[in-house]
């Protein structure tokens, strides 16, 4: 019996990079997947060498089960569609994992008005979506009496814990990402929902280009800490029954090493239970962030 036995296990973005790693792991432990990815086509379906397609083809050619969706999952339809194909071809649906998402890298002054939507959309819409109608589906099924052992994944990045520089959309949308998970944590506990969120760092058409030194294979017989493949069994298990309990956090996940991140919390406070002048908060401020922890520097900053 693997970890995701008879579980059903959406995966967007998986006609490459993480998605893929995610997706063929999930099978490997006995879930039946849905891979999701825009594809080529000019219908938005996937073509017949289209990215989902052949990691539907892998999943099989190892025993697996699966199934190809090509819809935009940043549209009403698309996202709906989504949970449609899973229930329609399987039956069920226990595990969303958002993940799709691509990069229009800028410096501020530089950045385009549509480079900014368009990342903001595939990524921070793309993950509202389709957890929205996810949550609709097990929110009716735990109101209908049935339980319900759901699990949400969601991708952010060290960009939206820490920002990086020349990706000011990029953090922005993936530090959403953030708090939409914090917030449908808090909302779908009642209906046994768990949701969470990675920040990976491997090696993916994403990266490989803007982190070349980083991402660089290692040589031959080394550990490839950068392979998207370290990034999933952390992703299986936060999908699957045994992380029962586990709601409203953030890991990092990169090669051998997982991190819980600990985000925002209250550091040194100063309250004199008045109004302050401007020149008061001012001493006041200054005083409290010589007795903060210093702040982590931004990626790719000095």
């Amino acid at each position: 019996m693997g970890l995701a036995e008879d579980r059903v296990v959406i995966v967007t973005g998986a006609g490459r990079g993480l998605g893929r790693a995610h997706a063929l792991a999930f099978a490997a432990e006995g879930a039946r997947v849905v891979v999701n990815d825009l594809g080529v086509s000019l219908d938005g379906l996937p073509g017949p060498d289209g990215p989902a397609a052949a990691v539907v083809a892998e999943i099989r050619a190892l025993g697996g089960e699966a199934v190809a969706h090509g819809g935009d999952i940043a549209t009403t339809g698309g996202a709906s569609s989504l949970v449609e194909c899973a229930l329609d071809t399987f039956g069920r649906l226990d595990t969303l994992v958002n993940n799709a998402g691509f990069l229009r890298d800028r410096m501020l002054v530089n950045l385009d008005e549509d480079d900014w939507d368009a990342v903001m959309r595939v990524h921070l819409k793309g993950h509202f979506l389709p957890l929205k109608h996810a949550a609709a589906h097990w929110r009716a099924e735990a109101k209908a009496g049935r339980e319900v052992a759901a699990r949400v994944v969601n991708t952010s990045s060290g960009a939206g814990l820490l920002g990086s520089v020349g990706q000011g959309n990029y953090s922005a949308a993936k530090a959403g990402i953030l708090g939409l998970t914090l917030v449908a944590a808090a909302e779908m506990g009642r209906y046994g929902v768990q949701v969470n969120a990675i920040a990976p760092a491997a090696r993916t058409r994403m990266t490989e280009q803007a982190f070349a030194e980083t991402m660089a294979a290692p040589a031959a017989g080394a550990f490839d800490a950068m392979a998207p493949e370290n990034v999933s069994p952390l992703v299986v298990w936060l999908g699957s029954d045994a992380s029962a309990g586990v709601t409203g956090r953030v890991f990092e996940a990169e090669g051998g090493r997982i991190t819980v991140m600990q985000g925002w919390r209250p550091g040194p406070t100063a309250d004199r239970a008045s109004r302050w002048t401007p020149s008061e908060a001012g001493t006041a401020a200054a005083k409290l962030l010589s007795e903060a922890e210093p702040a982590w520097p931004v990626y790719g900053g000095r």
